[in-house]
């Protein structure tokens, strides 16, 4: 059976404010202790080994370090989401960039992860001394592409309850649409990128948020999204890596603030309801693991085919 990959980026309540220009993020609100159990209760009953991204902040905190224990505890990967969580690494120095993950991986380990070995920038955000960095700490993949055209859509639909300028750049430019959408290496560094995987052929997303707003327009039409989604993929040889956001199991009113966000409007019952239909899809045709196995798979394929033609 063919590979698919699920990923957790676990933002936390303080994070996606931060990201509208909400004040209210320097009080650090959280909803980690609603969102992480409901999540792992989800992969435990679909039977999935993901990959967490945590922010190294959160991971510092009370509740943050509990979660990375209890992700641990369930067998899944913790990767690095960067310290701060700010999406415009793009405007970070070498110096900065080194020092975010630095501080992040450190949070991360005192938590009780291992060493991460995957990144994923917060906002899609990625820089070639970026990832000249993650290739000299060790790092074996990354995961901050997302190829679609949407980026400057995204951004206005965004910014339409936002203070100006807040997110300016957020989410990259329509140029991004011309990434790969399978895995490849990124040059000189030989870092492995795993692509968020959007619609092959017509390039929009499909990961959660984008299926709770086709789902508050019509349940059927988000399930029949993703079904044309898959089939693609099958049809196109791709193979898919699906992200998750903790707002994808929550309600409004467990994430106040976030109105402004994609599908807040949908009750957290009928959320989960979906994310178990949408895994159990996945898993009806592909053997779904986490991104770093994900990666691992590739890598042995690849020795598969060299021995082969040697």
């Amino acid at each position: 059976m063919r590979t698919a990959s699920v990923s957790l980026d676990l933002d936390n309540l303080w994070a996606y404010l931060k990201t509208h220009g909400d004040p209210s993020w320097e009080s650090r609100p959280s909803f980690l202790a609603t969102a992480v159990p409901r999540l792992l209760d989800v992969f435990g009953e679909h039977r999935l080994t993901t990959t967490v991204f945590v922010v190294g902040a959160d991971a510092e905190r009370d509740d943050g370090a509990q979660a990375v224990r209890d992700v641990v505890a369930a067998g899944h990967e913790v990767a690095n989401h960067s310290w701060g969580h700010e999406p415009w690494l793009h405007r970070y120095s070498r110096a900065e960039l080194e020092a975010e993950l630095t501080r992040a991986e450190d949070a991360l380990v005192a938590a009780g992860a291992p060493r991460p070995v995957g990144f994923r920038g917060p906002g899609y955000s990625v820089t070639p001394a970026l990832l000249e960095i993650l290739a000299a700490r060790g790092y074996r993949y990354d995961a901050s592409t997302l190829p679609t055209w949407i980026g400057p859509l995204a951004r206005a639909y965004h910014n339409r309850t936002a203070p100006s300028g807040a997110a300016e750049d957020l989410f990259g430019g329509f140029g991004k649409v011309r990434s790969p959408n399978i895995p490849f290496r990124w040059g000189a560094t030989g870092l492995v990128e795993l692509p968020v995987t959007t619609m092959p052929l017509l390039r929009v997303p499909i990961h959660g948020a984008y299926l709770l707003q086709l789902h508050q327009i019509s349940p059927r039409l988000a399930r029949g999204y993703f079904r044309a989604a898959l089939r693609l993929c099958l049809l196109t040889g791709t193979a898919p890596s699906l992200l998750l956001h903790p707002t994808d199991v929550l309600s409004g009113a467990e994430a106040p603030g976030m109105e402004f966000f994609p599908g807040m409007a949908v009750p957290g019952a009928e959320k989960v309801a979906l994310l178990g239909w949408v895994l159990s899809f996945l898993r009806r045709h592909f053997d779904v693991v986490g991104t770093g196995a994900h990666v691992d798979r590739l890598a042995l394929l690849r020795e598969r085919r060299t021995e082969l033609c040697g």
